[in-house]
């Protein structure tokens, strides 16, 4: 079973809000996840990302997959360098 971690849309008409989710990578983009990691609201001027970094470091050592737009994420909340450093390590 290949595990992506990716984005599913929550909120209203042209409000969007999204969950970062752990899911099977042949689950729908808002259907059946694994576990939520955290939270991305991109409307704000500095848009706010929450990720539990003990988590998503658990799945990424697992082998899961980000998609593009996590894998910026994680940039953004410095999460995949510490990632980077311990896979170096």
């Amino acid at each position: 079973m290949a595990v992506k971690i990716r984005l599913a849309r929550m909120g209203r008409h042209k409000r969007p809000f999204y969950r970062v989710v752990v899911a099977d990578a042949q689950s729908p983009r808002d259907g059946k996840f694994i576990e939520i990691l955290g939270t991305y609201d991109p409307l704000p001027e500095n848009p706010d990302v929450k990720i539990d970094a003990a988590r998503a470091k658990h799945w990424l050592s697992k082998g899961a997959l980000p998609t593009d737009t996590v894998n910026s994420l994680f940039k953004k909340s410095r999460l995949f360098q510490e990632v980077s450093e311990q896979k170096v390590s």
